[in-house]
């Protein structure tokens, strides 16, 4: 690693270590950013559209950032910090039953009446038909992610790995709930 990104990951360690909340913040919201520029890119949008862009920004930052921070925190102290596979199995489906289903549909429902500005009627219709299938998915690929985390990854760093794989479910999410009937190009 060059000297100068070796510097920079010891900088964001201290950040980590002395402002965790705020840290996580940032990165949700950076992470965030980058998952919907690829989105974008992906579907086609030639111009990027900043306003969808700062939205989802804030959405990471000022959700997903600080609710995985005080979850993983509330997780560890349940199950006092063990690690055995016995304890990773059950903060595993604690996971999947509780804030996995919670966090697709509060981003559908975000995306739809916030991102796209649609009415209630339509994002309700697209969740009805749409979420099943984006939920079945995240219990075919969050279980492992979460197994991986809890077992090996330490607390501090729990929500960033979350993060980053995060990162490309929110290109899965986006390209899901895109609508294209609001799509600009």
């Amino acid at each position: 690693m060059g000297s100068a990104a070796k510097k920079g990951f010891h900088q964001y360690l201290i950040q980590l270590q002395q402002h965790p909340l705020r840290t996580k913040m940032i990165t949700a919201g950076v992470l965030s950013a980058i998952s919907d520029v690829a989105a974008q890119k992906l579907t086609g949008i030639q111009k990027l559209q900043i306003k969808r862009l700062l939205l989802k920004v804030i959405f990471g930052a000022a959700y997903l950032g600080p609710f995985g921070h005080y979850f993983h925190i509330l997780l560890d102290k349940i199950f006092k910090g063990k690690k055995d596979t016995k304890t990773v199995a059950k903060k595993v489906v604690l996971e999947q039953l509780t804030i996995s289903p919670w966090n697709n549909l509060l981003f559908m429902l975000y995306y739809g009446l916030v991102v796209e500005g649609r009415p209630w009627i339509h994002v309700k219709s697209k969740i009805k038909k749409e979420y099943p299938t984006v939920q079945y998915t995240a219990w075919s690929f969050w279980p492992v992610v979460g197994w991986v985390n809890h077992l090996y990854v330490p607390l501090q760093f729990r929500v960033i790995v979350q993060s980053v794989v995060a990162c490309f479910w929110g290109i899965f999410l986006n390209l899901r709930a895109k609508s294209t009937a609001l799509t600009k190009g």
